[in-house]
């Protein structure tokens, strides 16, 4: 089988990761793992950059860790693999841009866990959305537990991974695991821009304030760093001279 690849396209405002394998099978090595760190790291400093898409081409979105890779492991190895992902995930869940999934075929294990690492999530109706890991005598170890807890509520996230049944796109939606469900992969580039498209008006500052916010819990905080902010000092002008504000890049 072929390895899993990923390439950084930064288009101003918008910036995209995209997965591609040989034979359509996406997954997540330490290789793969390692140049997402540094994939998403890129994305963060680049200024500018106000929405991040990650998507994938082939047959799925991302299948998960890479199981035969696993196979020999110890805990000691098992621990510092499990270590690397959820160091990498919670980078991409600080990316200061707005983060959106685009979920093609499956979305299984580690690639559900990456999902949930951002900000929203759209799928194609036919997706397989899942965390399956209990079936092989394993459990999520890249954060995916307590972020799939915090989304959709823990009783229905237990269901998810004691089961290890994957859900569709469209119960995914029904239940706030989805933010909303296209018909196609043709269907996905389009909605997904303009679903970015919508969520242009707040400013770059605040919306990563609020992104902090959300993860740490203390949004008093991250509400009087928004007073430390070019936007904030725009925001205020604009609405008192009743104008629209020009975000500060």
């Amino acid at each position: 089988m072929s390895e899993t690849q990923l390439r950084v396209e930064i288009d101003g405002p918008h910036a995209a990761i995209t997965f591609a394998t040989e034979d359509g099978l996406n997954v997540a090595s330490t290789r793969l793992l390692k140049s997402l760190r540094e994939a998403i790291g890129q994305v963060s400093v680049a200024k500018g950059v106000r929405t991040l898409l990650v998507k994938a081409e082939g047959k799925v979105f991302l299948a998960g860790a890479d199981i035969k890779e696993m196979a020999d492991f110890g805990p000691d190895q098992a621990r510092g693999y499990g270590r690397l992902g959820q160091s990498v995930l919670n980078d991409l869940a600080a990316v200061p841009a707005i983060t959106v999934a685009a979920i093609n075929g499956a979305a299984l294990g580690g690639g559900l866990e990456l999902a949930l690492a951002c900000d929203f999530r759209i799928a194609v109706k036919s997706a397989r959305i899942g965390l399956p890991e209990t079936s092989l005598g394993l459990i999520p170890g890249w954060g995916g537990i307590p972020r799939l807890a915090a989304l959709i509520g823990p009783a229905r996230a237990k269901r998810m991974y004691f089961s290890a049944l994957p859900v569709s796109a469209a119960d995914g939606l029904g239940f706030g695991l989805v933010d909303e469900v296209v018909n196609s992969v043709e269907d996905l580039g389009p909605r997904v821009a303009a679903f970015c498209t919508s969520l242009k008006r707040g400013a770059p500052a605040a919306v990563a304030l609020a992104k902090r916010a959300a993860r740490d819990g203390d949004d008093l905080a991250a509400f009087a760093d928004c007073f430390k902010t070019d936007d904030c000092r725009e925001g205020i002008a604009a609405f008192l001279e009743k104008r629209l504000a020009s975000w500060m890049e």
